[in-house]
């Protein structure tokens, strides 16, 4: 004949005095509290809900469109107000975008006497050099993407009379009037394999150079993804190559054997 029994099992995460004695000695792992939502404030939410509003206007004109939705809210109005603040400094901070070249006589006014706070980036080189040739592509992609620095580059013997060769490229960084670092060589930015995303972390190891922090995890991710990318590609050619290695393999070995029939 069939026992029947039944077993006793109380709610998700309620735990039994035997099982709380049992944890406690260590003979079995302590329940988990059962996870409960927070509750739902309508206040809380609004309130998000109005900051998101905000977050989502690009210009000054449509944050003072919501000028009459929070005046009664002291908090959103002041973060209203902070939002139009950092937009008014980011409109009134200059703006480059691109590698320009430029002549020794204007050296003073482009790199010299640039804005205060910004960073320049200047490229000595030669057209007769491959180095500097790899190096001035990556600046022209890098300058388009940190549009807030300011990226120029100067043939190396109109920059400095008699510079040898040997020394190309070389990389000029300066901010606030002074010369804050010199990198002599594509070696500073790893070698013919650099990357636009390479050569601005390279650059960042000497101040913001190009972008904050969040802006350098970018160029982390950018460049493991292009690396990625590379070994991909390059799988796919040895795979294409072994295929064609077999290929002619074969017919070689036709050739042979119809030399005997």
């Amino acid at each position: 004949m069939t026992e029947y029994h039944t077993v006793y099992k109380g709610p998700e995460g309620e735990s039994t005095q035997w099982d709380d004695i049992q944890a406690k000695l260590g003979n079995r792992p302590a329940k988990e509290p059962v996870w409960k939502p927070d509750a739902y404030e309508p206040a809380k939410e609004a309130e998000r809900q109005s900051a998101e509003r905000i977050d989502a206007k690009q210009t000054v004109e449509e944050l003072e469109e919501l000028e009459d939705d929070f005046g009664d809210d002291r908090v959103l109005e002041k973060y209203r107000q902070q939002r139009m603040a950092e937009l008014k400094a980011g409109a009134a901070r200059p703006r480059f975008g691109s590698l320009e070249q430029i002549r020794q006589n204007e050296w003073v006014a482009q790199v010299t006497n640039a804005p205060q706070g910004v960073w320049v980036v200047a490229h000595l080189y030669k057209d007769s050099v491959q180095d500097c040739a790899i190096l001035n592509q990556c600046l022209e992609e890098v300058a388009r993407q940190y549009p807030a620095t300011k990226f120029v580059k100067i043939i190396s013997t109109e920059c400095i009379p008699g510079y040898p060769d040997a020394n190309l490229p070389t990389v000029l960084l300066y901010r606030d009037t002074k010369c804050a670092q010199t990198l002599v060589g594509l070696r500073h930015f790893g070698g013919h394999s650099t990357s636009p995303e390479l050569v601005a972390i390279s650059l960042n190891r000497y101040g913001q150079v190009c972008g904050d922090e969040e802006d350098q995890e970018a160029q982390v991710r950018g460049l493991i993804n292009r690396l990625l990318l590379e070994r991909a590609e390059q799988q796919q050619g040895g795979g294409d190559g072994g295929a064609a290695a077999g290929a002619a393999g074969e017919q070689q070995q036709e050739d042979e054997d119809s030399d005997f029939d």
